[in-house]
């Protein structure tokens, strides 16, 4: 006797690739006017300008304004300027404004040479510290 046979609950569909998107406008943004999921590289350019020399910044450089944003920045720069009242890192800038790290430093180093913002290295934690903090927490716990 053999033992019964299990049978697929569901038939099995035919692979079907999915539907063809519909497609982009010349400025970016898809038909019904909402930003698509691909990224312009274009725009990208425009916003970072040609390439050129780049302030040496890593993604938990402090970046801190120094004025306010004149009329002649962009509308990116702008933005940056009134985020950076209270230091911002790099990364976190470059998620606010949705933009890559390499279109940021470029952006941040027109910045910097305008003077408009000041780049500050992050306050960086002792891994240990201070014996003579220790010893004075030590003595005053022993007086109580």
């Amino acid at each position: 006797m053999t033992p019964p046979q299990r049978k697929r609950r569901r038939p099995r569909a035919a692979h079907q690739p999915p539907p063809p998107m519909p497609p982009a406008a010349e400025n970016g943004r898809e038909e019904n006017g909402e930003e698509g999921d691909t990224k312009n590289p274009e725009r990208l350019y425009v916003i970072s300008g040609a390439d050129g020399a780049r302030a040496e910044l890593d993604l938990v450089t402090l970046i801190v304004a120094r004025a306010d944003p004149p009329p002649s920045v962009t509308p990116e720069q702008a933005v940056m300027l009134r985020l950076c009242l209270a230091p911002l890192s790099v990364a976190e800038l470059s998620a606010y404004l949705n933009l890559p790290f390499s279109a940021m430093t470029a952006l941040i180093t027109e910045l910097i040479t305008a003077e408009l913002v000041q780049a500050r290295a992050p306050i960086v934690r002792q891994a240990l510290p201070d014996r003579s903090l220790l010893e004075a927490v030590m003595h005053g716990l022993q007086k109580l």
